[in-house]
């Protein structure tokens, strides 16, 4: 378990630049949104989630999460099939904030193309820069809000 900042990143995930993880088993990837993402939305309130045998592109936006702060964007990190949804997000969306690589999981891709998806995510040593130009860009604009 890496942790980057007071950030929790697991080693085993792969990460999308639009701040969803991805855990690969076998052909199926589990998708969430990474704990820098719930830390700095804050409450997570609402989620809209795709639709079961949808397909999905990598980078295509595939549904939206809504906090206290924003709307933000839910990214497919891998191309396939979307094969499962965490339909206790629509009762609890807070499962997120709360356990956002456990009960707060909120897809599953039945992948078509994984080893070159894979190629385009952070992973490992990667995930540190990633974090760190990320955090730049927010304490950029908390900068900007306070002017």
């Amino acid at each position: 378990m890496a942790e980057i900042r007071g950030y929790n990143m697991p080693d085993e995930l792969y990460y999308h630049k639009d701040h969803a993880w991805a855990r690969v088993e076998g052909t199926r990837v589990t998708v969430g949104m990474h704990d820098m993402f719930q830390k700095e939305s804050g409450d997570i309130v609402f989620v809209d989630l795709p639709e079961e045998e949808e397909d999905v592109e990598q980078g295509e936006i595939c549904g939206k999460i809504q906090s206290r702060k924003w709307i933000g964007k839910l990214v497919a990190p891998v191309s396939g099939e979307i094969v499962e949804i965490n339909e206790e997000l629509e009762e609890d969306s807070s499962l997120i904030n709360q356990d956002c690589y456990g009960k707060g999981w909120i897809l599953v891709i039945e992948a078509s193309n994984l080893d070159e998806d894979l190629d385009s995510l952070f992973h490992g040593e990667s995930v540190v820069g990633f974090v760190e130009r990320e955090l730049e860009v927010v304490e950029a604009e908390k900068a900007k809000a306070k002017e």
